[in-house]
């Protein structure tokens, strides 16, 4: 701002506090000018340079072309060194410890041993597939993950994202759908000295080759079938080459695919939305932008290749010039904590349900965080005794919301360093994001107004996907949603609350997609596991609501009985939650089950959850006030 808005708003502009909102409604009005700028400022290389910035001719397409014509490998730009930002070959790229390790060194990766061993990986890659082919990873969020999926994007294939917690049809659904030709996964995960399998669940999802990383020690732990290689023979392919660790990166038009996530909808298969070469640039420029993450950083986030916090916080370090902190265990307790303290992390991400353990637990006290400048929050709705709680360990830094999805690479609301944060809430749209709240015809109330209604997003969001994969993009994002100022608004499902002071808090969903614990799932694939649950049991409505103090989401399950049957709301609770965490995700919690004797439905006997969700609030309400 201190750079470019005396040029762009002449006397006018004061100091980059003052004039914040001007800037911003500036980068919505004016696109073009906002993302060039941002484009000098990140280290994107182009193998062949955009033709403009944003072409909006072709009238069919809601969002425009953006960066038209250009041809590059984001994983690329990660891995290659760069003066601006200061990312040089011996910059550590990477952190890490081991659950267990407590007490030793952390380890470390410069950026030239990341680019070697991703070069390496991408060699093998080529030895197996063919370019273009669909490639999964289901395992967690290690420094190995990591340069697995960078291989993946640099050799032109396609990475596909799944969580390492999922059942093993749900990981079998996410390969159908993905045509993923082979898997990447660990023979086991440990958590808390325990082993956990993670090979055997890939093994009974599908009969695809299956790459598999020991957890623990060099060797894997498990009798690998017939067409399965362990990591140690995936690598040694190579070995034959005279250069292993050298490779001509495979560039590609901008809209080309590198990674395909999952996001679940009301339908009984999750989304799979396509991440392309763009997705990565809006990841790094709104952590640049409004996390001001930088060179010299050190940024850890429990999270998962399978979530989109995952690719997104890979590439806002490595297009930043940041140092990514991974911590292989379990987030929950002191070890992890003592990781953060040791690796000098300065930003701090988290889901408001860890800080929450963290606090009950108090398993964070006599730790060191005094380098950590700010912190970060995402996933869920948070609890501001919990953010205050957290702030306090530093000295009270902020505490910056993110809301956003997979499908926008990013998050559309933000908290930033430029205007004052209340826990809990997000001060304003993210840069070059424009959106309306809408009452219930669908009208706009005025930006100044405070209100509640859906959000409706402006269609130039650089960085939103234009297509899915499996369901109609036209028909989810867009069909039925009101025209503003010429544009057709772009659907995204939050009901926004707009408070007096302008600041906003995310009230729930518009349809029945739930938030439980972090993870977006629909009242479908919970209502699909929780049917069969019981013999009793005719038909299920799940819903889920928030505290009224605050807090993540809890789900409960209203339930139909079969005529003539008879059995416990506690005894389904414990067969529901049995059959969602064997079946669907075991982090996954029942709260509440309550039979009753009909659904409420519509003339045209769809079912209303919103009734069953209000009714559920009123409960949460009344136990509130117990």
């Amino acid at each position: 701002m201190e750079a470019h808005c005396p040029k762009l708003f002449g006397a006018s502009y004061k100091d980059p506090i003052s004039s914040f909102k001007e800037f911003h409604r500036f980068s919505v009005q004016h696109p073009e000018i906002y993302w060039s700028i941002i484009l000098k400022e990140l280290p994107i290389h182009f193998l062949e340079t955009p033709k403009c910035i944003l072409d909006t001719s072709d009238k069919s397409k809601h969002g425009g072309n953006w960066l038209p014509g250009s041809v590059l490998n984001i994983a690329e730009s990660c891995v290659r060194s760069s003066n601006y930002p200061n990312k040089q070959d011996d910059s550590v790229a990477i952190v890490w410890r081991a659950e267990g390790n407590d007490d030793k060194e952390v380890n470390c990766m410069t950026l030239k041993q990341l680019r070697e061993q991703v070069m390496m990986v991408a060699n093998a890659l080529d030895n197996m597939f063919s370019k273009g082919d669909a490639i999964a990873i289901d395992m967690p969020m290690t420094a190995t993950a990591v340069i697995i999926y960078l291989a993946i994007v640099l050799a032109g294939f396609v990475v596909v994202s799944i969580a390492d917690s999922f059942a093993a049809q749900e990981i079998a659904v996410r390969l159908r759908v993905s045509n993923a030709k082979a898997v990447f996964t660990q023979d086991s995960i440990v958590r808390g000295g325990r082993r956990f399998p993670l090979y055997s669940r890939v093994v009974e999802a599908a009969p695809l080759k299956a790459i598999v990383v020991p957890a623990i020690g060099e060797d894997v732990q498990v009798q690998l079938r017939n067409q399965d290689l362990s990591w140690n023979d995936f690598l040694a392919s190579v070995n034959h080459l005279p250069r292993p660790n050298s490779y001509f990166p495979v560039h590609q038009s901008i809209d080309s695919v590198t990674n395909i996530l999952f996001s679940s909808g009301t339908t009984g298969d999750p989304k799979a939305i396509p991440w392309t070469h763009l997705s990565p640039i809006r990841c790094g420029a709104e952590s640049w932008a409004n996390l001001d993450v930088r060179a010299g950083d050190v940024s850890c986030w429990p999270t998962n290749l399978g979530w989109v916090m995952g690719p997104i916080l890979i590439y806002s370090c490595f297009l930043t010039g940041a140092t990514l902190a991974l911590y292989h265990g379990s987030p929950l307790d002191h070890g992890f904590g003592k990781f953060v303290q040791d690796a000098g992390v300065t930003i701090l991400g988290t889901v408001p349900s860890l800080v929450k353990t963290w606090k009950s637990t108090g398993c964070m006290k006599g730790l060191d965080w005094t380098r950590i400048r700010m912190f970060a929050s995402t996933g869920e709705a948070s609890n501001v005794d919990d953010d205050l709680w957290l702030s306090s360990r530093v000295d009270y830094k902020p505490v910056i919301e993110c809301c956003g999805g997979t499908e926008l690479s990013s998050s559309y609301i933000m908290g930033n360093l430029l205007q004052p944060q209340a826990f809990g809430t997000f001060s304003s749209a993210s840069m070059s994001t424009g959106f309306v709240i809408l009452d219930e015809d669908g009208r706009p109330y005025p930006d100044d107004q405070a209100c509640v209604g859906e959000v409706g997003l402006f269609p130039t969001y650089m960085g939103a996907t234009d297509r899915l994969l499996n369901a109609d993009h036209e028909k989810v994002y867009f069909k039925g949603m009101p025209m503003y100022k010429d544009m057709q608004l772009r659907r995204h499902g939050d009901i926004l609350k707009r408070t007096v002071g302008g600041y906003l808090v995310v009230q729930g969903r518009a349809d029945d997609t739930m938030n439980l614990g972090g993870i977006k799932t629909s009242s479908i694939e919970i209502e699909r596991v929780c049917d069969h649950a019981d013999v009793s049991v005719l038909e299920t409505a799940a819903v889920s609501a928030a505290p009224p103090n605050g807090g993540p989401e809890q789900l409960a399950i209203f339930v139909v009985l079969t005529e003539g049957n008879t059995i416990s709301p506690d005894t389904l609770k414990k067969r529901f939650s049995r059959a969602i965490q064997s079946n669907l995700n075991p982090l996954f919690k029942v709260s509440s089950v309550k039979i009753v004797p009909m659904f409420p439905r519509t003339a045209s006997n769809k079912l209303l959850r919103r009734v069953l969700r209000d009714q559920w609030k009123q409960d949460l309400q009344i136990q509130s006030k117990l």
